[in-house]
């Protein structure tokens, strides 16, 4: 699996797909989104730099609210202290991937409407 780090920016030909970036897109929820129909992959810790504090409510949210089901993969990290900790590394797969750009469009376009 590919492990794209949040300070990588999306491959060109998924960004033609979707002109929603993480840099241009206006919520929690959708940042994270973006990145992850970018075809990157998150943990707890890389979402701080989209400005997740709390990845796995942002996942349950997707998931509850828009249907978007996430490849989940256990990984263990190293902390400060030097020990280790459990997490969750959260992707897209390709089958969730449709209705994934879907609800990131819909987000942008109810974003939009309300403005």
């Amino acid at each position: 699996m590919d492990k794209k780090k949040a300070d990588q920016q999306a491959s060109p030909q998924n960004s033609q797909r979707n002109t929603i970036t993480v840099a241009n897109a206006p919520t929690k929820l959708s940042r994270v989104l973006a990145f992850l129909v970018a075809g990157g992959s998150l943990n707890r810790f890389e979402a701080e730099r989209l400005g997740d504090h709390c990845l796995n409510s942002t996942i349950s949210a997707l998931k509850h609210n828009w249907g978007i089901h996430f490849q989940i993969l256990p990984e263990r990290v190293p902390t400060r202290w030097g020990k280790y900790c459990d997490v969750n590394r959260y992707s897209i797969s390709e089958s969730q991937l449709k209705r994934a750009q879907r609800a990131l469009s819909m987000m942008t376009l109810n974003r939009r409407a309300a403005a």
